[in-house]
């Protein structure tokens, strides 16, 4: 069975930094895309980053380029996502999932997808 725990979330003021962290069991990181989504109050799921071990690509979404990152360490089948230079829309409940899709350029969104319960990121202005 797949579990997903998501840790590392909390409250911060603009222009902060968090780490978040996922760790899996029941799926190796080696061979199954794994990626962040997050919920903002009142709005859908969206993709945020994800990242593909077996190629080595990574995805970000348009808004998170350049202050997001998302690394694993596969040993600790863990998932990273650091996030820098933080703003108040990134406020959200954010979510690990896996197996997912994902490529460079595409991060795919199935509600069938194992989700973890999610860490609450707050950034306050």
């Amino acid at each position: 069975e797949v579990q997903l725990v998501e840790s590392g979330g909390g409250l911060v003021q603009a222009g902060g930094s968090l780490r978040l962290s996922c760790v899996v069991s029941g799926v190796s990181l080696d061979d199954h895309p794994i990626g962040w989504f997050r919920q903002a109050p009142g709005k859908e799921r969206e993709g945020v980053s994800c990242i593909n071990y077996s190629d080595g690509s990574t995805y970000y979404e348009d808004s998170v380029k350049g202050r997001f990152t998302i690394s694993s360490d596969n040993a600790k089948n863990t998932v990273y996502l650091q996030m820098n230079s933080l703003k108040p829309d990134d406020t959200a409940v954010y979510y690990c999932a896996s197996p997912i899709a994902c490529s460079s350029y595409y991060i795919g969104y199935d509600e069938a997808y194992r989700w973890g319960k999610g860490t609450l990121v707050t950034v306050s202005s």
